[in-house]
C-alpha cells in the first residue's frame, strides 16, 4: 500500500523528512480494524514528532486523526463491521494514518458524523477527546452544572481550544473566557461560543479581573510557562489547572498557597497503556458524532486541501510550525 512517511527525524525541508513510499498492509491484532483512510488531519503532534523523534525501523508513519470505512476485522471485534464509516484518533505507539490503510484498536474508534464527509470528519476526534477528557476527566465537570463558575481558556482558537470551548458552553453552564490575539482569533473564539476574549499577549490577570471573574477552571493549551504567573494570580483557591504542551520548567510550588490542582491531558493514555477504560473513547467519539448530526457542535475545519500528496502534507506542517493555524487543517486520505 502507499503511505507518505519520513525516514530521519529533522527539520521539514530535510532529507529525511516526508516521502511517498510503498510499505505492507497492517496486520491486525485481535481487537484491531483495519480502515481504508478516506480523510485526516494535521496537528501539533505531527509536526513536533516527525522533528524530534527517530523512526523505529526504516520509516515513521504519522498521522493521528483519520475518517473512513472498515475494510476487515479482527477475530474478537464486536462494535464493528467490514463496510461501517468511522472516525479516530489513533495511537502514538503505531504507525499513523498517513497510509492508503490503517489498523486500530476498535475499542477508541466512534461512528463518523452522518452529515459530515470523511474528511472534515478527520478534523475532530484528536481535539475532541483531548478536550473532552480535560473537561470530564480532568475537572470532573458536571453536564449541566457550574452556574456562577467560569473557565479560562489560554489558546482558545486552536483545535483544541475551539472544541473545548463548544463542549463548555453546550454541555456545562461555565461562562467561558477565551484568549486570542489577532482580530481573526478573536473573531474565531467568539464563533465557536466564547462569552468573554482577552488578548494572551498582555496582561492575563488585569483583564479577566476588569470582568469581575475569578476562573475556577484554567485550561492552558499553550505556552503555559509563560503564562503560569498570571494564572496563579487570577485563578480562584481550590482552583484545577490542566494544560497539554510541554513546558521545560514550572514551578507548582507557587501554587501551594490557593490548594490548587495541576493535572496533564495527554489523549494518547488511555491507548498507550491499555487502560481498564478504554472504550470511554469510543464513548465519547460516538457522543462528538451525535452532537455534529444534531447541530449542537460545529466543525473547526478552516484548511482543506484538495489531495494527499507529500507536497500537501509537507505545506500542512509548515502551517503547524508557523503556530498560527486557526481551528483544524483537513486532507483526503490516500484511499479517498
Amino acid at each position: 500500500m502507499k503511505a507518505i512517511g519520513y525516514t530521519q527525524n529533522g527539520p521539514i525541508d530535510g532529507a529525511g523528512a516526508l516521502n511517498m513510499i510503498e510499505i505492507d498492509k497492517p496486520t491486525l491484532g485481535a481487537r484491531d480494524i483495519l480502515v481504508a483512510v478516506k480523510g485526516i488531519s494535521v496537528n501539533p503532534v505531527d509536526a513536533k514528532l516527525r522533528e524530534k523523534r527517530a523512526p523505529e525501523g526504516d520509516v515513521g508513519i504519522l498521522g493521528f486523526d483519520a475518517a473512513g470505512t472498515v475494510a476487515e476485522v479482527g477475530s474478537d471485534v464486536t462494535a464493528y463491521a467490514v463496510g461501517d464509516d468511522v472516525f479516530y484518533a489513533g495511537d502514538v505507539t503505531r504507525h499513523g494514518t498517513n497510509a492508503e490503510f490503517h489498523a486500530v484498536d476498535e475499542r477508541i474508534v466512534g461512528k463518523k458524523p452522518a452529515t459530515l464527509d470523511f474528511v472534515d470528519s478527520a478534523g475532530l476526534p484528536l481535539t475532541a477527546i483531548t478536550a473532552w477528557e480535560m473537561l470530564f476527566d480532568s475537572f470532573k465537570l458536571v453536564e449541566g452544572g457550574h452556574n456562577g463558575q467560569s473557565l479560562l481558556v489560554i489558546g482558545g482558537a486552536g483545535g483544541v481550544g475551539s472544541v473545548l470551548i463548544q463542549l463548555a458552553k453546550t454541555l456545562t453552564n461555565l461562562t467561558v473566557i477565551a484568549t486570542a490575539s489577532r482580530p481573526e482569533t478573536e473573531d474565531w473564539v467568539r464563533k465557536m461560543g466564547a462569552d468573554h476574549v482577552v488578548n494572551h499577549r498582555e496582561d492575563l490577570a488585569a483583564q479577566v479581573d476588569t470582568l469581575g471573574l475569578t476562573p475556577t477552571y484554567v485550561a492552558a493549551l499553550t505556552a503555559t510557562d509563560q503564562h503560569w504567573p498570571a494564572i496563579n494570580q487570577l485563578i480562584a483557591p481550590r482552583g484545577h489547572v490542566a494544560l497539554i504542551d510541554d513546558p521545560q520548567n514550572l514551578d507548582i510550588s507557587v501554587a501551594k498557597p490557593k490548594a490548587l490542582t495541576i493535572s496533564w491531558e495527554f489523549m494518547f493514555t488511555r491507548s498507550m497503556f491499555n487502560t481498564e477504560d478504554i472504550t470511554a473513547q469510543r464513548d465519547l467519539l460516538n457522543r462528538v458524532s451525535q452532537m455534529i448530526d444534531a447541530g449542537t457542535l460545529q466543525s473547526m475545519v478552516t484548511e482543506r486541501a484538495d489531495a494527499m500528496t507529500v507536497d500537501t502534507l509537507t505545506q500542512a506542517h509548515k502551517r503547524q510550525e508557523s503556530g498560527r493555524v486557526i481551528g483544524k487543517q483537513v486532507l483526503p486520505g490516500l484511499s479517498a
